[in-house]
């Protein structure tokens, strides 16, 4: 039993997590709340599982304990007239406002609290989502209480000696009824227009205390404490008060609660008056001195400098050591010698350009190797003493003299002449640039770049070599196929060569320079030179021009076209590709590739157009290239383009031509045989009484012998002048029929029906013509001919009108005439009413209509019963929702099941009387009648739980098969307590006691 009631919690359990899983939640501040009189109070609220907008609205209201059911509306997040008058100017001022931490949450802000404030507070937030599913408002308590923390300091000027001892007491006391703590702190304000205070010691809320940053020292050294002495008396004693103590300190108390959710909130804070305090310096002996070697220097040299310490017992005394230039700081050293270089001089540390140490407690070492023009300045040591090595705190600072080192810069006589023995070339030729130095005295590295012509921008990297001869590429120049394999020589000690094997196009022309750097004693010299290069392309001037003698041609007739090539160089010397390209009539999207003559001769056809290959004929003279199609079809209607490749003379590297070019575009027209059809256009009337047939005629006066047709028959409904005509069938040349949407029900199929009656006379067969059959019909015939490659239509015609005119009885009979209106909302079922008055003879048989009419478009049927019993359903998808009162003698009425937002619109009925004249004679209809309209509107379902299980699969799935997974766990648990019962027993079990257990085992199993 322990293990079912186990598992009966758990699926209680489950369920409760799956009904929950994806509703909305709105999440408020827990309470209640205790805050002061006076004070600034925020309350917080959020909303999670919402499928709406990412950004949600909230509006708040307050329940006061005066009137705990009356909503008073305080602020709103979308509606500015959403506060009641008590609320509006505090809202209008900003002394209330919702700020939104992100688009689900938001803070309330009420920045003074009022006694009027106090109440229960409920966070809303309006509804996003497609149906209501889980809350949509929170609430929580606020109680506003006085104000009862106090903190004074009696205000004092004190002055004492630096080393003396100082004490200050603060007063703090509350009398707040609920349960609080206290927290005291003590602050300094070092100047008079200073806002920030530093921290000196803190008692927390928790009973610990906290020292300040710049006090952390000497509170772990006991020398700053703070005691509680008596019931509201906190006292503050420094021992070895040192200048930095001095300024304006107070003490400041905060009263802190603790809220529902577990979090402390300070509800009150209160500062007392300052107490000025002044600490007396008492002097020290500190001199500080700086010289140098040598003060003036030509770039290379060494610099060194020393910095001397007087102090009295300077061994047993820390000192922190800075060298300055200019007045910013180089380097320090610290009280243990350790040396820390600033950002922008590591660097040269690390490369050994500079050092420092500490030689001794007195003596302080700059050293700068290979003194550059960026050296020159003043310099100065500063000189700070402090009472440990790790204390950040000075006992004083002082400052030595400037000291002035100028530093000669050193001239270079180098020389550059940059020039080419190739100034114009041809795109595909070589280029050669000379780079020659004079009055080097030392190594030199060489960089080369290129500025391409009309492309003001960066210089591009060509090709380096450093002073040790290292050679790099840039990144444009390191394919070996694309320009060849560059060469960077060195062919004398001054002379540097660039070979560029293969130039590209013109943009390998342009600027080439050379920048040539000596390098000497740590200090280096630039001089840059260009030249200018033209490097001619093989695009300009190069055009293709497509031509054709004839754009139309008839079908089965050879045409030509002709594409002439022509450029400002002679395209013999070169090697030329030619492409053809296609695109069909009409076009379905980019060209397509017919075949491509590369220059070696090889053809390459096109895989998209196959029916080309065999038949185009392709020839070249000189300049002049042909594309022969003999035999024109359909399929060779389009565009035509051809596109030309010429190739560097030097390479021939497939794929990747110095310039490609295409023509124009011809388009040719293929005209297939002309259609000799005509279709009787005479127009004629019929007029049929009720059950019975009759057949409409379309007739083709003339058309070619080996033509075939496909008849559309087509009606006119009789509504409106402009009706959309409605497809009845479709008859194609191979005698396939394809039946409208209207007419694709089975009784409707049985009763029209499309014959060829002759070689040029077609039918359309109405059977049992009734009155929704009324219009005018008429057919439209195309004319189809095979030619060479399929079936191609040549044209069409439309016959005259055939108006159906029903002939009406001369009775009508008695229906309900009222007109409607009705809402249903979608998922239930609705009754649309339909009532004959009177009763019909004993001999007749009814049949009814329901229509159904949209704003954009006329009525069209939805079910029919006719008179011998038969239910035709106009349109499958409402199969199974209709369902007709009938057969009772006088009700006809309609009741449409699970209402869908598409079932809105206007309904009726049509009711008629059908009477045998005489036995084994037709039905003939004796009298008819259209009821009143019943305009459906459909209303959104609402959001129950059920609905919420069966739009949730997951959960759905869960509740379905959590039997299943139940059924087998009892059963795995009478399995078990069986095993136990066996286990437990001091005696054998007889056989057929064994057997029993066992069978019981088996069906709890099943």
């Amino acid at each position: 039993m322990g293990l079912v009631r186990y598992l009966a919690a758990a699926f209680l359990l489950l369920l409760f997590l799956g009904l929950s899983a994806g509703q909305r939640v709105v999440t408020v501040q827990k309470g209640p709340l205790y805050r002061v009189r006076g004070s600034h109070v925020t309350l917080w609220c959020k909303v999670s599982g919402y499928q709406g907008p990412a950004e949600q609205n909230f509006q708040w209201s307050i329940y006061q304990p005066s009137a705990p059911e009356r909503e008073v509306q305080i602020v709103s997040t979308m509606d500015p007239s959403f506060p009641y008058a008590v609320y509006t100017q505090r809202v209008r001022s900003q002394g209330i406002y919702v700020e939104r931490v992100q688009g689900d949450a938001v803070l309330l802000h009420i920045t003074e609290l009022q006694d009027q404030d106090a109440g229960e507070y409920e966070c809303h937030t309006p509804n996003t989502d497609e149906r209501y599913f889980g809350s949509y408002s929170a609430k929580t308590n606020l109680s506003v209480i006085a104000d009862t923390l106090s903190a004074s300091m009696v205000p004092q000027v004190l002055t004492c000696p630096e080393g003396d001892a100082v004490e200050l007491t603060c007063e703090v006391s509350k009398s707040t009824a609920q349960h609080t703590h206290l927290s005291v702190g003590w602050y300094r304000l070092q100047g008079a227009g200073e806002s920030h205070a530093k921290e000196i010691l803190t008692l927390s809320k928790d009973f610990v205390l906290r020292p300040g940053p710049s006090y952390t020292q000497r509170f772990l050294a006991g020398d700053v404490q703070l005691n509680k002495v008596g019931n509201t008396t906190y006292k503050l004693s420094i021992r070895g008060a040192e200048p930095s103590d001095q300024g304006q300190l107070y003490c400041e108390a905060a009263e802190w609660i603790e809220d529902p959710d577990e979090t402390w909130k300070d509800i009150s804070r209160k500062q007392t008056g300052r107490t000025s305090l002044a600490v007396m310096s008492q002097g020290r002996d500190l001199s500080v001195d700086i010289t140098a070697a040598e003060t003036s220097l030509s770039e290379g040299d060494t610099l060194q400098l020393n910095c001397m310490l007087g102090a009295q017992k300077s061994s047993s005394r820390h000192f922190q050591v800075l060298w300055l230039l200019n007045g910013v700081e180089v380097a320090r050293v610290d009280p243990h010698g350790v040396l820390i270089w600033k950002e922008e001089y590591e660097e040269r540390a690390k490369l050994g350009q500079l050092r420092a140490f500490k030689q001794s407690n007195v003596v302080y070492v700059l050293t700068i190797y290979e003194v550059g023009l960026k050296d020159n300045g003043t310099y100065h040591c500063s000189v700070s003493e402090v009472k440990a090595p790790g204390d950040f705190h000075s006992i004083q600072t002082n400052l030595s003299s400037g000291i002035q080192i100028d530093v000669k810069p050193i001239e270079s006589r180098m020389r550059l002449f940059v020039s080419t023995s190739t100034p114009q070339v041809m795109a595909g030729d070589a280029l050669i640039l000379l780079c020659e130095v004079q009055g080097a005295t030392s190594p030199v590295s060489v960089q080369w770049w290129h500025l391409p012509p009309q492309h003001p921008g960066p210089q591009v990297p060509v090709a380096t070599m450093e002073r040790d001869g290292t050679l790099s590429l840039g990144s444009a120049y390191q394919d070996s196929g694309t320009r060849g394999s560059l060469r960077l020589e060195k062919a004398s000690s001054g002379a540097f060569t660039l070979v560029i094997p293969n130039t590209l196009d013109e943009g390998d022309g342009g600027r080439y320079g050379c920048k040539v750097t000596e390098w000497s004693r740590g200090q280096s010299w630039t001089e840059e030179g260009e030249t200018a290069v033209t490097v001619r392309s093989m695009g300009p001037g190069l055009h293709a021009t497509l031509r054709s003698r004839i754009a139309t041609v008839r079908y089965g007739q050879s045409f030509e076209l002709v594409c002439q090539v022509s450029a400002n160089y002679t395209l013999e010397e070169v090697p030329v590709s030619v492409g053809w390209l296609f695109q069909p009539s009409p076009p379905t999207g980019d060209y397509h590739r017919l075949v491509q003559i590369l220059p070696s001769g090889t053809m390459a056809w096109g895989e998209a157009l196959p029916h080309f290959q065999g038949k185009a004929q392709l020839t070249k003279a000189a300049t002049s290239f042909r594309l022969c199609i003999p035999n024109a079809a359909a399929a060779d209607e389009g565009t035509y383009q051809c596109e030309v490749e010429v190739w560097r003379r030097n390479t021939l590297t497939l794929g990747q031509p110095a310039a490609t070019i295409s023509s124009n575009a011809v388009g040719i027209k293929v005209v297939l045989p002309e259609s000799k059809l005509q279709v009787s256009t005479k127009e004629s009337s019929l007029e049929i009484g009720g059950g019975a047939d009759t057949a409409i005629e379309c007739r083709i006066m003339f058309a070619r012998n080996n033509s075939q047709f496909t008849v559309t028959w087509y009606l006119l409904p009789p509504s409106t002048a402009d009706a959309t005509p409605l497809t009845i069938v479709r008859a194609n040349y191979s005698s396939i029929l394809e039946y409208g949407a209207e007419f694709s029900s089975p009784v409707q199929k049985s009763r029209f029906l499309s014959q060829r009656v002759s070689s040029n006379v077609f039918w359309l067969r109405i059977l049992s013509v009734n009155p929704r059959d009324q219009g005018r019909y008429y057919c439209v015939v195309e004319e189809w001919v095979w030619l060479a490659d399929g079936w191609y239509k040549l044209g069409e015609g439309a016959s005259g009108r055939t108006t159906l005119e029903f002939k009406l009885p001369e009775r009508e009979l008695h229906l309900e005439k009222t007109n409607r209106s009705i809402s249903a909302r979608e998922g239930e079922e609705v009754t649309l009413h339909c009532l004959l008055q009177g009763t019909p003879p004993p001999a007749a048989r009814l049949s009814a209509t329901w229509f159904r009419g949209k704003e954009s478009g006329s009525a069209r049927p939805l079910l029919a019963l006719h008179y011998n019993g038969a239910i035709e359903y106009f349109w499958e998808n409402l199969e199974g929702r209709l369902h007709l009162c009938y057969p009772a003698a006088s009700d006809f009425s309609l009741t449409l099941r699970g209402v869908e937002k598409d079932d809105a619109g206007v309904y009726y009925c049509q009711v008629e009387e059908w009477q045998q004249q005489s036995q084994g004679k037709d039905w003939a209809l004796q009298a008819s009648a259209r009821s009143g309209y019943t305009q459906l509107a459909t209303i959104p379902p609402e959001s129950t739980a059920f609905s919420r299980i069966c739009s949730s699969p997951p959960l759905l799935n869960f509740i379905l098969y959590l039997p299943v997974v139940l059924i087998l766990l009892l059963a795995l648990a009478g399995f078990c307590w069986c095993f136990i019962v066996r286990k437990s027993k001091t005696v054998n079990v007889k056989g057929d006691q064994m057997m029993e257990l066992q069978g019981a085992g088996e069906v709890k199993k099943t």
